[in-house]
């Protein structure tokens, strides 16, 4: 997938209105690769000038330890309701 560069972002640009309306069409990341987008879309680029001194503090991204995951049942349960509620929180967890 290619990454297009922040210089192809114009100006007056609302990254946020576009951020919505993406969240409220519930298509998903995996909607775009469905639909054939092979060009990361503008909004998933932070602008050069974005402060990272700005964002908020405690803001924590969840860490989840998969040891267990494959041996024991009960373990497996857990680990996939806390990807679960992270995916549903954070939308997207790597």
């Amino acid at each position: 997938m290619e990454v297009t560069g922040t210089s192809e972002i114009p100006e007056g640009y609302d990254r946020a209105n576009e951020l919505k309306a993406f969240d409220e069409s519930k298509a998903g990341v995996k909607g775009l690769v469905d639909a054939g987008v092979s060009i990361v879309p503008r909004m998933f680029i932070k602008p050069p000038n974005h402060d990272l001194r700005n964002c908020n503090p405690q803001l924590t991204t969840p860490v989840i330890d998969l040891h267990g995951l494959d041996r024991y049942p009960v373990r497996r349960k857990e680990i996939v309701e806390m990807v679960r509620e992270a995916s549903e929180t954070w939308g997207f967890y790597p």
